[in-house]
């Protein structure tokens, strides 16, 4: 069990904030397998003060969702004091999340994101001004800096909590770096060291061991995964375990992944509307079936959904198929 702030949170491992794949549904799904934490997709606090509807839906939380996060970015800090007043209000949410790592061109390009670890002291002043209005417990989330020459995650995390913060995520790349490469653990362990409140380590976690490697090597908190969760959030389900020193459970069956990936495509229909759904409906399905036998043949297929009629025959065509073991298909 750990808490950030007064926020109690039972599980060990935090699902990442990722534009156009944390949604609601997903969250859902990501929380009931075993995520103790759950975080939105970045949403932009400029977008938030101009009281932009499409942005509100994207912080919708699922029935009974807690605890989550909001994840807020933007440089302005008046304008993320509003915005985290705007999204707590609005969602009930139980933390507001700073994006500070976000290392795509188009938001560090606009001194948002990771642009704000090369500017420490706008950084401070952002922090502060959002816990003042929050109401709630205030996360960052950091990389190592901004390239190889500016290495300052400890510094910088020495300075967020003095500033307010109550936790600190840091992904073990550079914002030079973006995904590639291997991410370094020891920075983060670094930043373990030398802060009081709880960390998340986030970075090449794509397996129960990994988890728990991560989290017994950098002595963190907490793991937060990301990329590992792409059509697998059995990962959250199979982590835990491990963690907790149970035998993790056995693999999924096309069937039930792809059973699952149908609940979480008529979630999201229920949540942003079946448009929505089915349009993102083409990459996730698309994840579910990675390494599957003839996958190109279903994602052919699953390339072309767009209604929820069309989901679900395109699903059930695929668990049928493995039934007969492939004769099915002619």
């Amino acid at each position: 069990m750990i808490y950030i702030g007064n926020v109690k949170i039972e599980s060990r491992l935090a699902l990442a904030p990722m534009a156009g794949v944390t949604d609601a549904a997903f969250r859902q799904i990501c929380s009931e397998l075993g995520a103790g934490l759950t975080f939105t997709e970045m949403i932009s606090s400029k977008a938030l003060c101009y009281q932009d509807k499409k942005t509100r839906t994207l912080m919708v939380p699922f029935p009974g969702e807690s605890p989550f996060a909001v994840q807020l970015f933007g440089s302005d800090p008046m304008c993320m004091a509003e915005a985290a007043q705007k999204a707590a209000e609005i969602t009930g949410c139980d933390i507001i999340d700073i994006n500070m790592g976000c290392p795509v061109g188009k938001i560090s390009g606009n001194g948002d994101g990771c642009a704000l670890m090369k500017a420490p002291e706008l950084a401070r002043d952002i922090i502060e001004q959002v816990v003042k209005s929050a109401g709630r417990p205030v996360t960052i989330k950091i990389r190592r800096g901004w390239d190889k020459g500016s290495i300052n995650a400890v510094p910088f995390s020495l300075m967020a909590q003095q500033a307010g913060a109550s936790a600190i995520t840091i992904h073990g790349r550079t914002k030079t770096q973006m995904y590639s490469g291997v991410a370094d653990w020891d920075t983060i362990r670094e930043v373990k060291s030398a802060v009081s409140v709880p960390v998340i380590a986030n970075g090449d976690v794509f397996s129960e061991k990994d988890a728990v490697r991560i989290l017994k090597y950098t002595g963190a908190d907490m793991a937060m995964i990301g990329r590992g969760a792409f059509g697998d959030p059995w990962i959250f389900q199979r982590s835990k375990a491990l963690i907790e020193g149970l035998p993790p459970p056995p693999e999924q069956p096309l069937s039930r992944r792809i059973a699952l990936a149908r609940r979480q495509i008529e979630l999201a229909s229920e949540y942003r509307g079946e448009k929505v759904a089915c349009l993102e409906a083409r990459r996730h399905l698309a994840w579910y079936l990675k390494g599957v036998p003839h996958g190109g043949y279903y994602k052919a297929l699953v390339s072309k959904v767009s209604t929820l009629e069309d989901v679900r025959a395109v699903t059930t065509e695929i668990i049928n198929d493995e039934k007969c073991g492939g004769r099915c298909r002619t």
